[in-house]
């Protein structure tokens, strides 16, 4: 069986989010960035219209704007009731209340959804996922990946972490990696032996502290990159 829309729960987060989450400078925002599982985010868009070079990979792009569209409409609520179940996982700072919050998620995917149809005729929106990318070796700068490697712990195995930071070093010179905890905010348990494992390989591994927390604790990306 393949990739279904009712498995998603689009939550898009928004250009600057991308920017300090990744601790992303001009010179980075300069290169060729690959977003991997992007899904309905902002970044893409907004960098574009900057003059900036990305391409978003993600399998909810298979589907067309309408879809998605339907897709965050049925789970808003739903993603809303459980962020204020959960409140006190989350440092509410910059964003100061639940109610910002979706604002200001919806603001980054209704921007996404106008850019989604011209972004997918331009190639700037694949359909895709690791730990197979369909991009050839060496054809982008950076990549990132947010909210997804060590996040969903409990789901995805360390081979297939490693496998994926493996493809990601395979199609970008650096990989950033963002948050580096599990969804019970605890740190995750495949942290350590990507550490290794590339430290092993040859690779630059380091843990580095970026100008973002909002899920409790998690202000800190994973870099890799050849030494």
């Amino acid at each position: 069986m393949g990739f279904t829309l009712d498995k998603v729960m689009p939550w898009g987060r928004s250009y600057d989010e991308y920017v300090s989450m990744f601790n992303l400078t001009e010179k980075d925002l300069s290169l060729r960035i690959l977003g991997c599982g992007d899904g309905p985010a902002a970044f893409n868009t907004a960098l574009t219209k900057r003059g900036g070079s990305v391409v978003s990979v993600d399998p909810v792009y298979v589907f067309d704007a309408a879809q998605i569209r339907g897709r965050i409409a049925e789970t808003y609520e739903t993603v809303i009731a459980q962020m204020h179940n959960n409140q006190g996982d989350y440092v509410w700072e910059d964003i100061s209340s639940v109610e910002q919050l979706g604002k200001v998620r919806m603001s980054a995917m209704e921007d996404f959804l106008a850019d989604f149809d011209a972004g997918k005729q331009q190639g700037r929106y694949i359909a895709g996922e690791l730990p197979s990318l369909p991009f050839e070796s060496g054809k982008f700068d950076i990549a990132l990946s947010s909210h997804f490697l060590f996040l969903y712990s409990a789901h995805l195995s360390a081979e297939f972490h490693i496998r994926a930071l493996q493809e990601m070093l395979r199609v970008a010179h650096e990989v950033r990696i963002f948050p580096l905890l599990a969804l019970d905010g605890a740190a995750s348990p495949y942290l350590k032996a990507a550490n290794e494992y590339f430290s092993a390989k040859g690779f630059s591994v380091d843990t580095m502290r970026v100008p973002y927390e909002f899920q409790r604790g998690g202000n800190k990306m994973l870099v890799v990159k050849p030494v």
